[in-house]
């Protein structure tokens, strides 16, 4: 199968579950929130993120991985590949003792940490090395899937994981429902993840005949992967920097504000989280196809490749981020209440965030597949920035400010630095190329804002009441924003030409046979 239909295939099927599991969960969250409270679910929030801290221990040797096996299943190196899997355990299994560690020793804390919490302590205990159990499955029995996920199968994982995380909401939510019982809420989490992971090692058995699953490797192996032990420290860094971008939040929300402040920020994270893992998932496979691309070494094509996940990320990320600013917040109020509606301004910065998140991801897919991660300062720089200007304007901003941290530092590392060093150290070219394709696509989106927000503000004149009108509007600034950015963008920008004559391509290809 090519790459185009690989990428395809793994799209396919990762939206449509992505879709179904969307509708399950705002259905499941209204139905937690009014049965189980504010309080519990900012604190299976809190937690999650405490674990998300501690995962930091993985020193993103996933990653790393990853970027090693491009190259082995391109030439089909059996042997190459079930070595890396078995020095991809033997690191995972030790990595997983230390988090069972460190999760003992903060749990000592939790008396202190969660002092101001009406629920019962021995609940916090139950969720949390309930959710300290769900991560560590993977440490110790599916590390495997890395290998799905390199050989562009990552459609496997995803058809089985849904499924079990669909049923499993369904499940509380009937529990929930009538029993209001945090036990069971809890225990459901525990079930469902030892179910799936069960079934997901049986079918990479099945998947990859050749894989020695229970291979192990002696002591003085470890370091007969030079390179990887390489990518891994540096790939750790990034980790650490990656984690404070993106999950300090709900600690800092709980630190300076309250934990019932961490669900209000939560209703609003779940929309956008999930819309970026819809849109992750049509690119689900990308990593995978960039990584043979640049196996291949054919370099003008693999910059022609470069532009046109540009542009195709720009047009998507202008559409949904308008999206976000225009329909967001009478969502909220349809689905919740008025009550749970936070402030303009951090709508206005979730928007930017989610903007800057989702035009990097062609840059980080191929940083990934030229293993350029020696640039160690940069996560770094960006966890200081991030939290001293989060701690700094929480104070002045509430949960605005927060957001804003994020925003510089996402200015700076991201758009900045990262573009910069992809682009001279792994394309080897001049970035003043890059600089003038992004001042295109950027001058693009700022136009097709521009003119929707015209016609939203002055012709459509926004009020939703209900539903339907919520959706009916919806259509129209989606359809409308649609067309505003294809029209802008297919002129000016040749990646955005390339990838649209390319889709047609295959339609036309599809329908031929």
């Amino acid at each position: 199968m090519s790459r185009v239909r690989n990428t395809l295939q793994n799209a396919k099927v990762s939206v449509l579950f992505h879709v179904i599991f969307i509708f399950t969960q705002f259905f499941a969250r209204k139905i937690f929130l009014d049965h189980l409270g504010d309080e519990f679910i900012g604190l299976t929030s809190t937690l999650q993120s405490i674990l998300s801290f501690l995962n930091l221990a993985e020193l993103g040797i996933g990653t790393a991985v990853g970027y090693t096996m491009y190259k082995p299943i391109f030439n089909k190196d059996y042997k190459k590949l079930n070595d890396l899997i078995a020095y991809f355990g033997y690191l995972y299994k030790r990595i997983g003792l230390l988090i069972v560690g460190l999760s003992i020793v903060l749990g000592a804390f939790f008396p202190i940490i969660f002092n101001e919490v009406t629920i019962n302590l021995g609940i916090i205990y139950y969720a949390f090395f309930a959710l300290l159990t769900n991560a560590l499955l993977g440490y110790f029995f599916n590390y495997h899937l890395f290998l799905l996920q390199a050989d562009q199968k990552a459609y496997i994982v995803e058809k089985y994981a849904q499924s079990f995380t669909i049923s499993k909401i369904l499940l509380q939510c009937l529990f929930v429902f009538y029993l209001q019982n945090f036990f069971i809420w809890i225990s459901l989490e525990l079930i469902s993840s030892v179910l799936f992971s069960y079934v997901l090692r049986k079918q990479i058995a099945k998947e990859y005949p050749w894989l020695v699953i229970s291979n192990k490797i002696k002591t003085r192996d470890i370091k007969k992967f030079p390179l990887l032990l390489q990518k891994i420290k540096q790939i750790s860094v990034h980790k650490f920097g990656t984690f404070v971008s993106s999950s300090t939040d709900n600690i800092l929300i709980f630190k300076y504000i309250s934990i019932e402040s961490v669900a209000f920020y939560g209703n609003y994270m779940l929309i956008v989280n999930n819309l970026t893992i819809l849109i992750a998932k049509l690119f689900s496979g990308t990593n995978a196809s960039v990584g043979n691309l640049v196996a291949e070494n054919d370099p003008e094509n693999i910059e022609k490749v470069f532009w046109e996940f540009m542009a195709l990320r720009f047009f998507i990320a202008s559409i949904s981020t308008i999206a976000i600013l225009k329909l967001l917040d009478p969502f909220i109020s349809l689905w919740l209440g008025p009550k749970y509606i936070l402030e303009h301004s951090t709508l206005v910065f979730f928007s930017i965030n989610f903007f800057i998140l989702q035009i990097r991801q062609p840059v980080d897919v191929f940083i990934q597949a030229y293993g350029l991660y020696q640039d160690t300062w940069a996560p770094i720089a960006q966890s200081i920035i991030n939290l001293v200007f989060s701690i700094v304007l929480i104070n002045i901003y509430g949960i605005t400010g927060v957001l804003i941290g994020t925003t510089i530092s996402l200015t700076l590392i991201i758009l900045i630095w990262k573009p910069y060093f992809v682009y001279t150290k792994g394309f080897d070219k001049n970035v003043g190329e890059y600089l003038f394709g992004f001042s295109k696509l950027t001058f693009s989106v700022m136009m097709t804002y521009i003119l929707v927000t015209y016609l939203s503000d002055h012709i459509y004149n926004i009020v939703i009441e209900s539903w339907v009108n919520w959706i009916l509007t919806g259509l129209k600034i989606l359809t409308f924003t649609f067309f505003v950015n294809f029209v802008i963008m297919y002129p000016l920008n040749k990646g955005f030409r390339n990838i649209v004559k390319r889709m047609i391509g295959l339609v036309s290809n599809k329908r031929s046979t």
